[in-house]
Formats: structure tokens, C-alpha cells, sequence
């Protein structure tokens, strides 16, 4: 049996080349439908939730947004046109809780109101925005009317101003307290330490800016003994608000 022929050297080395330029033409083509695929990504949201603007994200906003982001604010935050170029800052805002400007951890106290984000609001808003952002049938766009960050509440005056923390000596009934920093307060939790050894959270500063200026207002009055300690637990000076005396009426 003959052995099979030889190729010519001068052959194979034209095979191996045109292998090569194979080789190259296909990555080439790889790298070219990647960076096309790439465009197109950067172009448009890959959307990857169920969440929506209108039925979801409109509806956080209205309860606890638009009363400083409504209409003919310098960002309003109303429709999906407004809000989505923001939306990313938004997500940093809200988990940073900076956003809405409360200052105080939702939960924490009995207030009323209590305008913190709940922990299921702050996580709607980052899962939407991490999901693309989507839109959403604008039917569903929320009718609800913006309400005041802090209701009109019933006059009260600083009946006890405290610098972080002191012991009652008498009883006392508080409606709220009001902090009075001179710089932001990072964290500070503000509680009621009975007699008893029991333990009352009046209210969690965090991120509380001296210029929100407003008092956090209990549900219901607090009866507190003598003997109760009233501390915060950073440096922090803050009031007790307690009833206004109504006028003794003429005889």
C-alpha cells in the first residue's frame, strides 16, 4: 500500500494562514455584535421589575414628596417625565435617609405624624430604580393630593430644655420634644428612663438638620414621674414640649 502524498510546505503554510485570518475575522465579528449590544444597552433601560412609577413609586411620592416637590417646585417630582432624570439620586437620597428632610428613624416613638419612609417604601424605590425605572401604565398614576410634611399640631411651649440628658424632679407630661442643635445630628436616640428600670424611645435623630426646625409630636400625652431620666444618647441640647396653661376664665 503507497503512503499518502505530502503536502508541499509551501501549501500548508498558505492553510495556515488563511486559518488565522479565519480565526481573526470571527473574533472580529464577536467583538463588533458585543459593542452593538453594548450600545443598545446604554441606549435603553434594561427594565428587570415589576415596579412601577405610576402604580408603585407615584404613590410614595404623593404621601411624602410632593409637599416640597410638587408642582412649580425647582424639581418637582409630579409625573414620570420629572422624576425619571432623578432617579438615581433619588435612590441615593432615600436609603442615605436624607429624604424626605424628617430627621428621625420611622418607628421610633410614638409620633404622630410619623413622615419617616417606611422600610417596604425605601426599598420599592431602590428595587424600581435598580430595575430600570420603569414607567408603568399612566393610568395608574396616583390622584392623591399632597399633604404637609408637618400638620398644624396643638400649641405646646419648651417646658424642660435638656443638654443630653437630666433626672426629673418632679412629674412631668410631655406632647414632644424639639431638638435645638447648632450642626446636623448623625444619630442621636432620645429616651425616657421610668423609675422602674423600663425604658420609653421619645425619638431617633438621624440626619436632623437644625433648619427643618419643627418639633416631633407625640400620638398622646406622656405622663412621666418624678425620677424619670431623660437622656439622649450623643451630645445633643433638645426641649421637652409640654401643654400651654389655657387662661383662667373671669369670674
Amino acid at each position: 500500500m503507497s503512503p499518502a502524498p505530502s503536502i508541499p510546505l509551501y501549501f500548508r503554510l498558505h492553510l495556515t494562514w488563511f486559518g488565522i485570518v479565519e480565526v481573526v475575522v470571527r473574533s472580529a465579528r464577536l467583538f463588533l455584535c458585543a459593542l452593538a449590544f453594548i450600545s443598545l444597552a446604554g441606549a435603553h433601560d434594561i427594565i428587570t421589575t415589576n415596579l412601577t412609577f405610576t402604580r408603585d413609586v407615584s404613590r410614595i411620592f404623593a404621601r411624602h414628596c410632593l409637599s416640597c416637590h410638587g408642582e412649580g417646585s425647582s424639581i418637582p417630582l409630579t409625573t414620570y417625565t420629572e422624576a425619571r432624570p432623578w432617579a438615581v439620586a433619588i435612590k441615593e437620597q432615600v436609603l442615605g435617609r436624607s429624604m424626605p428632610p424628617w430627621g428621625a428613624v420611622k418607628g421610633f416613638g410614638d409620633l404622630s405624624p410619623d413622615n419617616g419612609l417606611t422600610q417596604e417604601d425605601i426599598l420599592i424605590i431602590a428595587a424600581w430604580v435598580i430595575g430600570g425605572a420603569p414607567q408603568g401604565d399612566p393610568q395608574f398614576l396616583t390622584k392623591q393630593q399632597a399633604k404637609p410634611l408637618v400638620p398644624a399640631s396643638p400649641p405646646t411651649k419648651d417646658g424642660l430644655t435638656i443638654d443630653t440628658r437630666t433626672e426629673l424632679k418632679e412629674p412631668l407630661q410631655i406632647l414632644g420634644v424639639r431638638p435645638l442643635p447648632q450642626a446636623t445630628v448623625d444619630s442621636s436616640r432620645v429616651t425616657a428612663r421610668l423609675p422602674d428600670g423600663a425604658v420609653q424611645p421619645l425619638v431617633w435623630l438621624y440626619h436632623f438638620d437644625p433648619k427643618y426646625g419643627h418639633t416631633f409630636a407625640f400620638r398622646k400625652p406622656l405622663e412621666v414621674p418624678k425620677g424619670t431620666v431623660i437622656e439622649a444618647s450623643s451630645p445633643l441640647r433638645f426641649a421637652l414640649e409640654t401643654p400651654i396653661a389655657a387662661p383662667k376664665k373671669g369670674l
